[in-house]
Protein backbone atom coordinates (compact mmCIF):
# COMPACT_ATOMS: atom_id res chain seq x y z
CA UNK A 1 0.00 0.00 0.00
CA UNK A 2 1.14 3.32 -0.84
CA UNK A 3 2.70 5.03 2.38
CA UNK A 4 1.14 8.21 1.59
CA UNK A 5 -2.04 6.48 1.24
CA UNK A 6 -1.53 4.98 5.06
CA UNK A 7 -0.94 8.28 6.68
CA UNK A 8 -3.85 9.93 5.40
CA UNK A 9 -6.08 7.12 6.62
CA UNK A 10 -4.34 7.27 10.19
CA UNK A 11 -4.26 10.69 10.08
CA UNK A 12 -8.20 11.15 10.27
CA UNK A 13 -8.87 8.14 12.35
CA UNK A 14 -6.03 8.75 14.31
CA UNK A 15 -6.80 12.84 14.93
CA UNK A 16 -10.20 11.66 15.56
CA UNK A 17 -9.66 8.97 18.27
CA UNK A 18 -6.65 10.91 19.93
CA UNK A 19 -8.90 13.91 20.39
CA UNK A 20 -11.69 12.21 21.40
CA UNK A 21 -9.10 10.89 24.15
CA UNK A 22 -8.12 14.23 25.32
CA UNK A 23 -11.72 15.23 25.94
CA UNK A 24 -13.32 12.30 28.10
CA UNK A 25 -11.59 13.77 31.54
CA UNK A 26 -13.47 17.06 30.74
CA UNK A 27 -16.47 15.53 29.65
CA UNK A 28 -19.50 17.94 31.35
CA UNK A 29 -16.91 20.83 32.49
CA UNK A 30 -18.75 24.22 31.82
CA UNK A 31 -16.70 26.76 30.35
CA UNK A 32 -16.21 28.49 33.26
CA UNK A 33 -14.05 25.78 34.37
CA UNK A 34 -12.12 25.16 31.55
CA UNK A 35 -11.13 28.71 31.40
CA UNK A 36 -9.81 28.41 35.09
CA UNK A 37 -8.56 25.18 34.50
CA UNK A 38 -7.82 24.97 30.89
CA UNK A 39 -6.39 21.04 29.01
CA UNK A 40 -3.35 21.73 27.94
CA UNK A 41 -2.38 18.11 27.63
CA UNK A 42 -3.67 14.72 27.78
CA UNK A 43 -4.89 13.75 31.40
CA UNK A 44 -6.41 11.06 33.02
CA UNK A 45 -9.48 9.82 35.33
CA UNK A 46 -11.50 13.18 35.73
CA UNK A 47 -15.08 12.76 34.72
CA UNK A 48 -15.37 8.89 34.06
CA UNK A 49 -12.04 7.77 36.40
CA UNK A 50 -10.46 6.29 33.09
CA UNK A 51 -6.51 6.42 32.28
CA UNK A 52 -4.98 8.45 29.77
CA UNK A 53 -5.35 7.98 26.30
CA UNK A 54 -8.78 5.96 26.97
CA UNK A 55 -11.22 6.91 24.15
CA UNK A 56 -14.83 7.18 24.09
CA UNK A 57 -18.43 6.36 22.19
CA UNK A 58 -17.22 8.41 19.85
CA UNK A 59 -14.25 6.18 18.49
CA UNK A 60 -16.11 2.89 19.36
CA UNK A 61 -18.52 3.81 16.96
CA UNK A 62 -16.51 5.19 14.61
CA UNK A 63 -14.33 2.10 14.45
CA UNK A 64 -17.04 -0.19 14.27
CA UNK A 65 -17.93 1.61 11.17
CA UNK A 66 -14.51 1.62 9.32
CA UNK A 67 -14.40 -2.37 10.42
CA UNK A 68 -18.10 -2.49 8.90
CA UNK A 69 -16.99 -0.48 5.63
CA UNK A 70 -14.21 -2.74 5.70
CA UNK A 71 -16.21 -5.65 5.74
CA UNK A 72 -18.44 -4.37 3.15
CA UNK A 73 -15.70 -3.64 0.66
CA UNK A 74 -14.28 -7.15 0.97
CA UNK A 75 -17.77 -8.27 0.32
CA UNK A 76 -18.06 -6.82 -2.95
CA UNK A 77 -14.80 -7.95 -4.25
CA UNK A 78 -16.30 -9.03 -7.68
CA UNK A 79 -18.20 -5.86 -7.83
CA UNK A 80 -15.24 -3.83 -7.60
CA UNK A 81 -11.99 -5.63 -9.31
CA UNK A 82 -10.26 -4.60 -12.18
CA UNK A 83 -12.70 -5.68 -14.74
CA UNK A 84 -15.71 -3.99 -13.19
CA UNK A 85 -16.92 -0.84 -15.53
CA UNK A 86 -19.18 -0.01 -13.22
CA UNK A 87 -20.18 -0.03 -9.49
CA UNK A 88 -23.30 1.00 -7.70
CA UNK A 89 -22.13 2.88 -4.12
CA UNK A 90 -25.39 2.51 -3.08
CA UNK A 91 -25.85 -0.93 -3.75
CA UNK A 92 -22.09 -2.42 -1.48
CA UNK A 93 -22.41 -1.12 2.19
CA UNK A 94 -24.14 -3.69 4.03
CA UNK A 95 -25.70 -1.01 6.95
CA UNK A 96 -27.14 -4.32 8.92
CA UNK A 97 -23.49 -5.37 9.15
CA UNK A 98 -22.83 -2.10 10.49
CA UNK A 99 -25.19 -2.31 13.22
CA UNK A 100 -24.50 -5.53 13.96
CA UNK A 101 -21.20 -4.27 15.19
CA UNK A 102 -22.76 -1.76 16.87
CA UNK A 103 -24.55 -4.01 18.72
CA UNK A 104 -21.41 -6.27 19.30
CA UNK A 105 -20.37 -2.01 20.84
CA UNK A 106 -23.24 -2.04 22.48
CA UNK A 107 -24.14 -5.58 24.41
CA UNK A 108 -20.22 -6.95 24.45
CA UNK A 109 -18.01 -4.31 24.40
CA UNK A 110 -16.43 -4.93 21.32
CA UNK A 111 -14.13 -1.73 19.73
CA UNK A 112 -13.90 -0.39 23.50
CA UNK A 113 -10.76 0.62 24.86
CA UNK A 114 -11.20 -1.34 27.88
CA UNK A 115 -13.95 -4.03 28.06
CA UNK A 116 -16.57 -1.44 29.10
CA UNK A 117 -19.26 0.74 27.65
CA UNK A 118 -18.89 3.61 30.03
CA UNK A 119 -20.72 6.61 27.86
CA UNK A 120 -23.46 6.86 25.19
CA UNK A 121 -26.15 8.78 24.04
CA UNK A 122 -30.15 8.14 24.32
CA UNK A 123 -30.68 8.14 20.72
CA UNK A 124 -27.76 5.93 19.49
CA UNK A 125 -29.18 3.56 22.26
CA UNK A 126 -32.75 3.68 20.84
CA UNK A 127 -31.19 3.33 17.05
CA UNK A 128 -29.53 -0.24 18.83
CA UNK A 129 -32.73 -1.30 20.22
CA UNK A 130 -34.73 -0.33 17.55
CA UNK A 131 -33.07 -2.82 14.97
CA UNK A 132 -32.54 -5.50 17.67
CA UNK A 133 -36.32 -5.64 17.62
CA UNK A 134 -36.38 -6.16 14.06
CA UNK A 135 -35.97 -2.63 12.68
CA UNK A 136 -34.73 -2.80 8.83
CA UNK A 137 -31.07 -0.74 10.20
CA UNK A 138 -31.53 2.06 8.04
CA UNK A 139 -34.89 2.71 9.32
CA UNK A 140 -33.74 2.54 13.26
CA UNK A 141 -32.61 5.96 13.51
CA UNK A 142 -35.01 8.75 15.57
CA UNK A 143 -36.75 10.93 13.46
CA UNK A 144 -38.18 13.50 16.19
CA UNK A 145 -36.55 16.79 16.45
CA UNK A 146 -35.17 15.88 19.97
CA UNK A 147 -33.52 13.41 18.05
CA UNK A 148 -30.50 15.47 17.11
CA UNK A 149 -27.87 14.38 19.04
CA UNK A 150 -24.18 14.63 17.16
CA UNK A 151 -24.06 10.75 17.81
CA UNK A 152 -24.14 10.22 14.03
CA UNK A 153 -22.26 13.41 13.24
CA UNK A 154 -19.14 11.91 15.67
CA UNK A 155 -18.79 8.71 13.67
CA UNK A 156 -19.17 9.55 10.41
CA UNK A 157 -16.10 10.49 9.17
CA UNK A 158 -14.90 7.16 7.48
CA UNK A 159 -17.73 7.35 5.06
CA UNK A 160 -15.16 10.21 3.57
CA UNK A 161 -12.26 7.87 2.93
CA UNK A 162 -14.96 5.28 1.62
CA UNK A 163 -16.32 7.74 -1.30
CA UNK A 164 -13.12 9.49 -1.95
CA UNK A 165 -10.90 6.37 -2.53
CA UNK A 166 -13.35 4.76 -4.70
CA UNK A 167 -14.59 8.12 -6.44
CA UNK A 168 -10.71 7.43 -7.91
CA UNK A 169 -11.87 4.73 -9.70
CA UNK A 170 -15.51 5.09 -10.62
CA UNK A 171 -17.65 8.10 -11.11
CA UNK A 172 -20.57 8.39 -8.48
CA UNK A 173 -23.25 11.27 -8.99
CA UNK A 174 -23.93 13.88 -6.20
CA UNK A 175 -27.20 12.27 -5.59
CA UNK A 176 -25.89 9.00 -4.73
CA UNK A 177 -22.68 9.83 -2.39
CA UNK A 178 -25.30 11.84 -0.59
CA UNK A 179 -27.89 9.20 0.16
CA UNK A 180 -24.77 7.38 1.53
CA UNK A 181 -24.07 9.63 3.65
CA UNK A 182 -27.44 9.88 5.15
CA UNK A 183 -28.07 6.23 5.52
CA UNK A 184 -25.12 5.95 7.36
CA UNK A 185 -26.01 8.90 10.04
CA UNK A 186 -30.15 6.76 10.10
CA UNK A 187 -28.44 4.23 11.32
CA UNK A 188 -29.04 5.84 14.72
CA UNK A 189 -29.82 9.15 13.81
CA UNK A 190 -32.58 9.50 10.67
CA UNK A 191 -33.87 13.49 10.69
CA UNK A 192 -32.93 15.61 8.08
CA UNK A 193 -31.04 17.91 10.66
CA UNK A 194 -28.38 15.15 11.39
CA UNK A 195 -28.62 13.87 8.07
CA UNK A 196 -27.57 17.26 7.09
CA UNK A 197 -24.89 18.17 9.46
CA UNK A 198 -23.04 14.52 8.43
CA UNK A 199 -23.54 15.77 4.81
CA UNK A 200 -21.61 18.93 5.26
CA UNK A 201 -19.01 18.01 7.27
CA UNK A 202 -18.34 14.86 4.70
CA UNK A 203 -17.72 16.91 1.81
CA UNK A 204 -15.45 18.58 3.65
CA UNK A 205 -13.65 15.61 4.70
CA UNK A 206 -13.42 14.61 0.81
CA UNK A 207 -12.25 18.34 0.16
CA UNK A 208 -9.70 18.19 2.69
CA UNK A 209 -8.72 13.87 1.16
CA UNK A 210 -8.51 15.20 -2.16
CA UNK A 211 -6.21 18.40 -1.21
CA UNK A 212 -3.57 15.85 0.35
CA UNK A 213 -3.77 12.88 -1.63
CA UNK A 214 -3.69 14.63 -4.93
CA UNK A 215 -2.36 18.52 -4.48
CA UNK A 216 -0.12 18.25 -1.58
CA UNK A 217 -1.69 21.03 0.86
CA UNK A 218 -1.93 23.88 -1.92
CA UNK A 219 -5.23 25.00 -0.48
CA UNK A 220 -5.81 26.97 3.03
CA UNK A 221 -7.50 25.09 5.39
CA UNK A 222 -9.92 27.88 5.58
CA UNK A 223 -10.59 27.53 1.51
CA UNK A 224 -11.04 24.15 1.61
CA UNK A 225 -13.70 24.47 4.57
CA UNK A 226 -15.65 27.31 2.56
CA UNK A 227 -15.43 24.67 -0.40
CA UNK A 228 -16.69 22.05 1.62
CA UNK A 229 -19.60 24.25 2.66
CA UNK A 230 -20.19 25.99 -0.76
CA UNK A 231 -20.57 22.71 -2.26
CA UNK A 232 -23.04 21.39 0.63
CA UNK A 233 -25.10 24.60 0.28
CA UNK A 234 -25.48 23.53 -3.72
CA UNK A 235 -27.20 20.41 -2.86
CA UNK A 236 -29.30 21.46 0.18
CA UNK A 237 -30.29 24.12 -0.86
CA UNK A 238 -32.27 22.78 -4.41
CA UNK A 239 -33.47 19.65 -2.34
CA UNK A 240 -36.73 19.89 -1.14
CA UNK A 241 -36.17 17.28 1.80
CA UNK A 242 -33.97 19.75 3.35
CA UNK A 243 -35.26 23.23 2.87
CA UNK A 244 -36.86 23.10 5.98
CA UNK A 245 -33.83 22.41 7.91
CA UNK A 246 -31.45 25.42 6.23
CA UNK A 247 -32.38 28.09 8.48
CA UNK A 248 -30.86 25.70 11.21
CA UNK A 249 -27.32 25.61 9.66
CA UNK A 250 -27.49 29.46 8.80
CA UNK A 251 -24.46 30.74 10.86
CA UNK A 252 -22.35 27.64 8.74
CA UNK A 253 -24.21 28.65 5.16
CA UNK A 254 -24.20 31.92 5.13
CA UNK A 255 -22.32 33.50 8.59
CA UNK A 256 -18.52 34.17 8.89
CA UNK A 257 -18.47 31.19 11.19
CA UNK A 258 -14.49 32.27 11.95
CA UNK A 259 -14.96 35.48 13.34
CA UNK A 260 -17.88 34.77 15.69
CA UNK A 261 -16.93 35.46 19.57
CA UNK A 262 -16.02 32.48 21.25
CA UNK A 263 -19.50 33.38 23.43
CA UNK A 264 -21.69 32.49 20.38
CA UNK A 265 -20.32 29.13 20.02
CA UNK A 266 -20.97 25.90 22.29
CA UNK A 267 -19.62 22.68 23.09
CA UNK A 268 -23.07 20.49 23.65
CA UNK A 269 -24.62 17.58 22.50
CA UNK A 270 -26.91 19.27 20.02
CA UNK A 271 -25.66 18.63 16.48
CA UNK A 272 -25.41 21.42 15.06
CA UNK A 273 -23.93 23.26 17.87
CA UNK A 274 -20.85 20.80 17.40
CA UNK A 275 -21.00 21.22 14.06
CA UNK A 276 -20.41 25.13 14.21
CA UNK A 277 -17.82 24.43 17.33
CA UNK A 278 -15.55 21.91 15.57
CA UNK A 279 -15.35 24.18 12.45
CA UNK A 280 -14.77 27.49 14.48
CA UNK A 281 -11.98 25.62 16.21
CA UNK A 282 -10.47 24.56 12.96
CA UNK A 283 -10.68 28.05 11.39
CA UNK A 284 -9.06 29.52 14.93
CA UNK A 285 -6.20 27.54 15.56
CA UNK A 286 -2.94 26.51 13.37
CA UNK A 287 -2.09 22.90 14.04
CA UNK A 288 -3.84 19.85 15.35
CA UNK A 289 -3.00 20.17 19.32
CA UNK A 290 -4.16 23.75 19.24
CA UNK A 291 -7.27 22.33 17.73
CA UNK A 292 -8.20 19.77 19.42
CA UNK A 293 -7.34 21.40 22.78
CA UNK A 294 -9.59 24.54 21.91
CA UNK A 295 -12.56 21.87 21.44
CA UNK A 296 -12.18 20.54 24.55
CA UNK A 297 -11.65 24.08 26.39
CA UNK A 298 -15.00 25.12 25.06
CA UNK A 299 -16.47 22.69 27.65
CA UNK A 300 -19.98 20.36 27.57
CA UNK A 301 -19.32 17.77 25.53
CA UNK A 302 -15.81 18.00 25.35
CA UNK A 303 -14.47 14.77 23.85
CA UNK A 304 -17.31 14.52 20.92
CA UNK A 305 -16.36 18.27 19.36
CA UNK A 306 -12.80 17.22 20.43
CA UNK A 307 -13.26 14.07 17.92
CA UNK A 308 -15.25 15.72 15.21
CA UNK A 309 -12.54 18.74 14.93
CA UNK A 310 -9.94 16.55 15.29
CA UNK A 311 -10.49 14.04 12.42
CA UNK A 312 -10.54 16.68 9.88
CA UNK A 313 -7.74 18.61 11.67
CA UNK A 314 -5.61 15.57 11.06
CA UNK A 315 -6.40 15.08 7.62
CA UNK A 316 -5.18 18.75 6.85
CA UNK A 317 -2.21 18.76 9.53
CA UNK A 318 -0.62 15.15 8.76
CA UNK A 319 -0.22 12.45 11.07
CA UNK A 320 3.35 13.53 11.88
CA UNK A 321 1.12 16.52 13.49
CA UNK A 322 -0.56 14.36 16.18
CA UNK A 323 1.81 15.02 19.09
CA UNK A 324 3.79 11.39 19.54
CA UNK A 325 2.85 11.56 23.27
CA UNK A 326 -0.15 11.64 22.62
CA UNK A 327 -0.46 8.33 20.54
CA UNK A 328 1.67 6.61 22.62
CA UNK A 329 -0.49 6.60 25.81
CA UNK A 330 -4.07 5.97 23.02
CA UNK A 331 -5.47 2.74 24.71
CA UNK A 332 -5.39 0.05 22.50
CA UNK A 333 -3.19 1.42 19.80
CA UNK A 334 -1.66 -1.16 17.50
CA UNK A 335 -5.66 -2.77 17.35
CA UNK A 336 -7.06 0.67 15.98
CA UNK A 337 -4.11 0.89 13.75
CA UNK A 338 -4.82 -2.89 12.29
CA UNK A 339 -8.22 -1.87 11.60
CA UNK A 340 -6.96 1.56 9.81
CA UNK A 341 -4.72 -1.04 7.83
CA UNK A 342 -7.44 -3.20 6.60
CA UNK A 343 -9.47 -0.64 5.44
CA UNK A 344 -6.88 1.39 3.67
CA UNK A 345 -6.08 -2.25 1.87
CA UNK A 346 -9.79 -3.18 1.36
CA UNK A 347 -9.88 0.55 -0.58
Amino acid sequence: MNENKNKLFKSGIFGLVVADALGVPYEFKSRSFCEKYPLEDMIGFGTYNQEPGTWSDDSSLALATVDGLTYSLNSNKDKIGEEASDLDILDIIDYEDIMEKFCKWFDDAEYSPHGEVFDYGGTTASGIYNFKDGCEAILSGGVSGSDNGNGSLMRILPIAYFIYFLSQKYSFSMEDQMKVIHNLSSLTHRHRRSQMACGIYVLIAIGLLKNVFEEDNKSSLAELIEYGIQSAKEYYCTNDAFKKELHHFERILYEDIKNLPKNYIRGRGYVVASLEASLWCLLNNDSYKETSLAAVNLGEDTDTTAAIAGGLAGIYYGYEDIPEHWLGQIAKFDYIDELIDDFANSL
